[in-house]
């Protein structure tokens, strides 16, 4: 099964006021994306699973709109969070003192049975935090190394959390500019496996308890080249790199997990995308990146037909 995960970030900002939203009420921007997706015929998609990753706010809003359709007509189509807090709601333990912070609890009683944890933009923001304590971190690879260790810690965190309370993971990982390097293809490989490898070491550590109930889908993001201005990889590179985290999760697990491009999926890269056999999918974001920038079911619709 191909899995299709959106990741619709803070995209229920309006317009005026300087977002990309096209509504100025976010519930019933939420609501128009559950059904033209069920209008489109996403929900019954075979052979395809789509998962829409949105803020905590709108969580509720969406899975209610998607469970008032049929169920033959959402069958592929489930509502996700946008990653889960490093503690959690137990018995015995935190009731709830999570003030700001969406625990993992709180997403699956909200009915989200998915999270994408990792995302670099998670990722970043955390090194941010340690390096307002550490300012040498520029400055020494030594800390650096420490500090995506330290992140990986972090994160893994939220896997355990997520995958305790029974949701399935979207796991982010990629390699910086800097952390692939300078030279060729070739001599950057070695750079690459090594950073891809610890990210899946550390930030999945005792996940395995878990198979067979809850999976995790890695999703690759080549950081390098994420952003305006920015060129893509290719075709070599992303099959590399797909085939690369394939066997390093079959060297650490056992197994192979599922891997989609998490480098932003789109309509001009969805047949190449699709071409390779070590990709399971992708990760989208904006379908629009002209004029009115903004995510769109229809251009999604457009997206997933080419991949198929």
């Amino acid at each position: 099964m191909k899995k299709i995960f959106i990741n619709l970030k803070r995209f229920d900002v309006p317009r005026e006021m300087g977002g990309i939203c096209d509504l100025t009420n976010p519930k019933k921007w939420i609501e128009n994306i559950v059904e033209k997706s069920i209008e489109l015929g996403l929900g019954k998609l075979e052979g395809f699973q789509i998962v829409y990753m949105i803020p905590e706010s709108l969580i509720i809003t969406a899975n209610e709109k998607l469970k008032s359709y049929a169920s033959e007509d959402r069958a592929s189509l489930k509502i996700g969070s946008q990653s889960v807090y490093k503690d959690d709601i137990k018995k015995g333990g935190n009731f709830g003192a999570f003030t700001t912070k969406l625990p993992a609890a709180a997403a699956s009683n909200m009915g989200c049975k998915d999270t994408i944890i990792a995302h670099s933009e998670e990722r970043k923001g955390i090194l941010e935090i340690l390096s307002m304590f550490e300012p040498e971190l520029k400055n020494s690879q030594a800390l650096r190394e420490k500090a995506a260790r330290t992140v990986d810690e972090i994160v893994n965190k939220e896997v355990l959390n997520a995958m305790d309370q029974g949701m399935d993971v979207l796991f982010c990982i990629g390699e910086t500019e800097e952390e692939r390097g300078e030279g060729n293809f070739e001599e950057q490989q070695k750079r690459i496996k090594k950073v891809l490898k610890s990210q899946i070491e550390n930030g999945l550590s005792g996940t395995e308890k878990y198979t067979g109930k809850q999976s995790v889908v890695i999703g690759y993001e080549p950081i390098w080249a994420i952003g305006p201005g920015k060129t893509p990889p290719g075709k070599e590179y992303i099959a590399y790199v797909s085939k690369l985290i394939k066997e390093l999760t079959k060297e650490i697990f056992g197994y192979e997990l599922e891997v989609v491009y998490g480098g932003g999926l789109k309509e001009e890269n969805a047949e190449m995308i699709s071409s390779i056999d070590t990709i399971d999918g992708g990760l989208v974001a904006l379908t629009k990146f002209t004029g009115d920038i903004g995510f769109y079911v229809e251009d999604l619709k457009i997206i997933i037909e080419k991949y198929i």
